[in-house]
């Protein structure tokens, strides 16, 4: 007899977030085994930029940028990136605002800086592989007509 669970608030239209990252074009899937915290802000950069190197970066030729970032932080994320290593990145990235989602609701954020600017470096966490993705395009993402940037809120 099959057992349910309930639903976990990481799941859309039936599959889990680690399928959706896989699937949407919206989320760019951050392979990095390590930092990858630090992976996703600096393509997240990047890619707001419009850097010419942010194919490379995407594709994983980004370790030693990756070092120097921490470097200049003194950050070790060795034992994995919370809450209190995001605030940090915040306080670097000051001109950026860093949204951290959940899972795949406007409702879901983690976490968001409280920096007034027009930039903002979108990111999802997937809490099951403790990983964490940049969100490209956040109405893809979402599913949404719109989703207004300044209030996050989406519309069908």
């Amino acid at each position: 007899m099959q057992v349910g669970f309930g639903w976990d608030g990481i799941k859309r239209k039936g599959r889990p977030l680690a399928t959706m990252v896989q699937l949407k074009k919206s989320i760019v899937e951050v392979r990095a085994e390590e930092n990858c915290l630090a992976h996703a802000l600096i393509i997240a950069i990047a890619r707001l930029n419009n850097d010419p190197n942010y194919k490379s970066l995407r594709k994983g030729k980004i370790r030693p940028v990756v070092r120097q970032l921490l470097e200049t932080t003194g950050m070790g994320l060795k034992n994995g990136a919370g809450i209190c290593e995001i605030t940090r990145f915040q306080e670097h990235f000051h001109e950026y605002k860093i949204v951290v989602y959940s899972g795949l609701n406007c409702e879901s954020i983690m976490y968001q800086g409280h920096v007034e600017s027009d930039k903002s470096l979108n990111l999802i966490f997937h809490e099951v592989t403790r990983h964490y993705h940049v969100v490209g395009n956040l109405t893809g993402t979402m599913a949404k007509r719109y989703v207004c940037e300044g209030c996050i809120k989406g519309c069908i």
